[in-house]
């Protein structure tokens, strides 16, 4: 009886083992969101690509880092002005807006 304890155990430590990084993953960095833009009435799409966008602007600016939801209005209204104006071709973020 000794032996099948030791086994299960075994078995329950190598499932752990295995799974870890399933559940592990899913807690990555990866907290995208869509963030209005009330200047330009349109969302961006924040994921690594925006971000990038907005790490450029902060080193262009002489900014920390800091999460841009916790920046004051007037520096949110900075970026995304920058933002449309360093805006690319393939428009990373969303135009939800109606185009008449």
């Amino acid at each position: 009886m000794h032996k099948k304890t030791f086994r299960f155990i075994g078995t329950i430590t190598l499932a752990a083992a295995i799974a870890a990084p399933i559940f592990t993953t899913g807690c990555a960095d990866h907290h995208y969101y869509r963030g209005y833009d009330p200047y330009y009435n349109d969302y961006h799409t924040w994921n690594g690509r925006e971000e990038g966008y907005y790490q450029q602007w902060e080193r262009e600016n002489h900014y920390d880092h800091r999460d841009f939801r916790k920046r004051n209005e007037a520096e949110q209204k900075q970026y995304y002005t920058w933002r449309h104006d360093h805006e690319n071709k393939d428009h990373d973020h969303d135009h939800d807006r109606d185009h008449k």
